[in-house]
């Protein structure tokens, strides 16, 4: 048999079957045939000839393209059922699929579930003309989702499904990190979109009684200021904007009353990021100055400079490093304070004041920012003094003045915390809420604490006015001083409550605001009681006083104190008064300790102290209180005792010398 027959044999006998023997045959060539066939001796070009045939034979059957296996029977994909109704064939019974994943069952879960499987891999991509894509990672993603939906809370929004927040923007990674940060926090989404049309947007936002829109471009918060300016979206109050927003338009909406923000304003809360960096400058022995730096920084993996150890190099340090979040204790912002309004031009000194209440008025709807005009124009060169790229200021240690707070908020164009707490609970146990940008209170207590006030007969505070000693429990408050059973009884009760020794008072909005203290009180010859840091506080305000040491003996009727003037301010200060020398000399004359004690009075009066809560004589003195000749502690508290013992001659000479 010749083997060209053979092989006709095989194809005939079935020996490659299958639809597919016509594509087989016509893969196979006309392959040499010796006329010796007939003997089946093959050569053996044709035996590699064979091989190879097999080979390509083998590879397409094994590679050659199947069709996709469907799930059911493709004429029968449904089930019918009764009365009349089907379901789809894949179930293997009448119970309906309700989750796909047992631990995916919102959208937020679903979102919670990619973040697990994908981690720090890309999530949202987003590319610029002739640039190639950048990504956002899952995580990143999910950081400024919560960040974002923060923000909203802080702006008044609920954290529950019947909260519509309305989205007005174009596909971009911003819309699907705005609908997470709802999600986040229970809140709904309803897009908007120009197809709509006005008679239909309207409707949608009324319908919803939406508050807030996030938009992604000045055109479409043109539109929907237009219709609130007709009084037809009554319920719209604020517009959050992806992209820089013009002064314009921020004008615009606060004449029709809604309030204009950008994204970042939002967004750049009180969260620390990866990209923050921190000063350190206050002492590391204090649990204020260490969990700034590991809670805060090291944990978040941001970065921490710390100065080259002399104070008053401290402003270089910050203009070198050009930190984002400034940790700060009142006394420094207070000489920022002093310095900053100090200007002796009327001119600049007028145009400072206006544009800081322009600033002050944006605060008071809750915009925060340092790109305005007046920024631009006159704040500029103090924000560069601190850096320039300040992004929040946490304020603790001390109760700041109200009036302090709300010049630097505006002048310094960041947000301003402020913290209360101590180092038997962890540093801080309220917190000012972000959003809330007004002043005289320390916030609201922390997730991990609860706050209560209790009497305090003797200074005539009592918890039914919602005023009293602060007491704080939670996991963050200590379990005790170390083999010191008394000290430790004396500070935490049977119930575990830390009593502080501070008072406090509760404001209408449930915010704690200091007004006294306890621990550092003395009564008077006539049986009143003094609390000397609440009156120091005060004629801190004064502008020629740096330090100020309030001291009443029990024995005496009336108050004296020591007081370190501001040496940057006061000779100019002094000279303005028709008084000329140096600093040491200025702080001898008698004609300038009058002008002093003058200018502290006034303070005093203006802030509401009683008579017998003021000074009547005063010792001036030179040198500065500080850790090195031990008259203050290392976080900057007045060593009590220690300046009694120094200045003890001097107030001897004060109570004998002054008549009242």
């Amino acid at each position: 048999m010749h083997f060209q027959e053979w092989l006709q044999s095989l194809r005939s006998s079935g020996g490659v079957r299958g639809p597919e023997n016509k594509d087989f045959w016509s893969l196979v060539p006309s392959l040499p045939l010796s006329s010796s066939f007939s003997s089946l001796s093959l050569s053996l070009s044709s035996l590699l000839g064979i091989g190879a045939l097999a080979s390509i034979t083998a590879y397409w059957l094994v590679t050659r393209p199947r069709p996709m296996r469907p799930p059911c029977d493709l004429n029968a994909q449904s089930i019918p059922g009764e009365p009349n109704w089907r379901r789809s064939a894949l179930l293997k019974d009448d119970v309906l699929l309700e989750f796909y994943y047992d631990d995916t069952r919102t959208v937020y879960d679903m979102f919670q579930r990619g973040l697990k499987v994908a981690g720090d891999g890309p999530c949202l991509g987003f590319r610029k003309p002739g640039e190639p894509y950048q990504w956002i990672s899952y995580t990143e993603v999910a950081e400024q989702a919560q960040v974002l939906g923060s923000g909203l809370l802080g702006k008044g929004c609920q954290s529950n499904p019947e909260q519509l927040v309305g989205i007005f923007a174009q596909n971009r990674p911003e819309w699907i990190i705005s609908e997470l940060a709802c999600y986040t926090f229970s809140m709904a989404v309803v897009p908007l979109y120009d197809t709509l049309g006005e008679e239909a947007m309207v409707h949608i936002l009324n319908m919803a009684e939406i508050s807030l829109v996030i938009c992604d471009k000045e055109e479409k918060a043109e539109s929907l200021l237009g219709n609130k300016e007709k009084g037809v979206t009554p319920t719209l109050s604020c517009l959050v904007l992806f992209n820089a927003c013009s002064d314009a338009i921020v004008e615009r909406g606060k004449n029709c009353g809604v309030e204009i923000l950008e994204l970042t304003q939002l967004m750049g809360s009180f969260v620390i990021q990866q990209e923050d960096v921190s000063i350190s400058y206050l002492p590391l022995a204090h649990m204020f100055e260490r969990m700034i730096q590991v809670v805060s920084m090291l944990c978040h993996g941001a970065r921490v400079g710390f100065y080259q150890g002399d104070i008053s190099l401290l402003m270089d340090d910050i203009k070198t490093l050009k930190p984002t979040f400034f940790p700060v204790v009142p006394r420094l912002l207070n000489r920022i304070y002093d310095k900053v309004s100090s200007m002796t031009s009327p001119l600049r000194r007028a145009v400072l004041h206006y544009a800081v209440r322009r600033k002050q008025a944006e605060l008071s709807s809750g915009v925060v920012r340092n790109n305005s005009l007046w920024d631009r124009l006159v704040f500029n060169r103090i924000q560069a003094n601190l850096g320039g790229n300040l992004r929040f200021i946490l304020t603790a240690s001390a109760p700041i003045s109200p009036t302090v707070l709300s010049f630097l908020r505006a002048t310094l164009g960041c947000m301003i915390f402020e913290g209360y707490g101590q180092t038997e609970c962890t540093a801080g146990c309220t917190f000012s809420m972000p959003g809330d940008w007004s002043a005289g209170h320390v916030g609201a207590p922390l997730p991990c604490a609860m706050v209560k006030l209790i009497d305090i007969p003797d200074m005539n505070y009592y918890a039914k006015n919602g005023e009293g000693e602060i007491c704080i429990r939670g996991h963050s408050v200590f379990r005790g001083y170390l083999k010191d059973e008394e000290k430790t009884t004396e500070a935490l009760d049977s119930y575990g409550w830390l009593h502080s020794g501070d008072v406090g008072q509760w404001l209408p909005n449930g915010t704690l605001r200091i007004i006294d203290r306890k621990k550092h009180i003395f009564k008077l010859s006539q049986g009143e009681y003094i609390a000397p840091e609440k009156i120091e506080n005060f004629y801190m305000r004064c502008v020629p006083v740096l330090q100020v040491f309030v001291h009443g003996d029990s024995l005496q009727s009336h108050l004296i104190g020591i007081v370190v003037p501001d040496p940057e301010v006061f000779i100019d200060w002094v000279k303005e008064r028709g008084i000329v020398g140096s600093y040491e000399e200025l702080c001898q004359n008698p004609d300038v300790k009058k002008e002093v004690l003058e200018d502290m009075t006034a303070v005093g009066k203006e802030a509401g102290l009683k008579s017998f809560e003021q000074v009547k004589d005063l010792h001036l003195h030179p040198e500065m209180f500080s850790v090195s000749n031990g008259l203050l502690t290392p976080t900057l508290k007045t060593r009590r005792v220690d300046i009694l013992r120094v200045f003890q001659e001097q107030i001897t000479n004060m109570y004998s010398t002054t008549a009242i």
